[in-house]
C-alpha cells in the first residue's frame, strides 16, 4: 500500500484541473482574436476599397486638369484579394490611345506621376511632403497647371520643392536659394515673398 497515493491523486487532479482551465482561457482567447482578426480584415478591406475609389476619382481629375483632356484610372490586379493585390495604371492624353506608362513620353510620364500623388494627397493630406524636380521634363503650359493645382494642395499639405523652374518658383510663399561665391562657400540665401 502506497500511503502518499492519495496526496500524490490530489496533487495531480489540481494540475489536471490548473492546466483545463488554461486551456480553456486559451481556446477562449483564440476564438475572441480569429473573430477580431475577421472583423479588422472587413474593415480593412472597406476603408481601402472606399480610399481607393477616392483616389481614382481625383487621379482622373488630376489627370484631365493637367493635361486638358484624356482619361487615367486606377485598376486592381486582383479585387477579390486585397491583401495581395496590385495597381494597374492606365493613362490615355488626349488625342492619343495609349494606356500603357511605357509608351509615354518622359513629360507624360512625370506628369501623369504628379496627378497621381496629388490624388492620394487630395483623399489623404499629408502634413509635409517634398517634391524634387517633379517639373524638370514639364513643358512651360503643364508647369502652369503643376503650380496652380500645387499652391491649391498647400492649403492642407507643406510643400518643399527643389526646383528649377521659374513659374513654380513664383507660387512660392518662401524661396531659399545656395550660391557658390568665389571663395568655393556655399551660401544659404532665403526670401519671403510676402514681405
Amino acid at each position: 500500500i502506497n500511503e502518499e497515493a492519495l496526496e500524490d491523486y490530489r496533487e495531480s487532479k489540481e494540475r489536471y484541473e490548473f492546466l483545463s482551465t488554461q486551456m480553456s482561457d486559451l481556446d477562449a482567447s483564440s476564438d475572441q482574436l480569429r473573430t477580431a482578426i475577421a472583423e479588422l480584415n472587413v474593415e480593412i478591406r472597406v476603408r481601402f476599397n472606399h480610399t481607393f475609389e477616392v483616389v481614382n476619382k481625383a487621379f482622373g481629375e488630376y489627370f484631365q486638369s493637367f493635361f486638358g483632356g484624356g482619361e487615367a484610372s486606377l485598376s486592381l490586379t486582383s479585387p477579390d484579394n486585397v491583401a495581395e493585390t496590385g495597381i494597374e495604371i492606365e493613362a490615355t492624353p488626349p488625342g492619343k490611345r495609349i494606356k500603357s506608362l511605357s509608351l509615354l513620353s518622359g513629360g507624360e510620364r512625370s506628369l501623369t506621376a504628379v496627378a497621381l500623388l496629388f490624388a492620394l494627397l487630395a483623399a489623404n493630406p499629408a502634413p509635409f511632403c517634398v517634391l524634387d524636380e517633379v517639373d524638370a521634363a514639364l513643358d512651360e503650359a503643364n508647369v502652369g497647371r503643376f503650380a496652380a493645382s500645387l499652391a491649391k494642395l498647400s492649403e492642407k499639405t507643406q510643400f518643399l520643392v527643389v526646383t528649377h523652374n521659374r513659374r513654380s518658383i513664383e507660387v512660392a510663399d518662401a524661396i531659399y536659394g545656395v550660391s557658390m561665391g568665389r571663395d568655393g562657400v556655399s551660401k544659404v540665401l532665403s526670401l519671403r515673398l510676402g514681405d
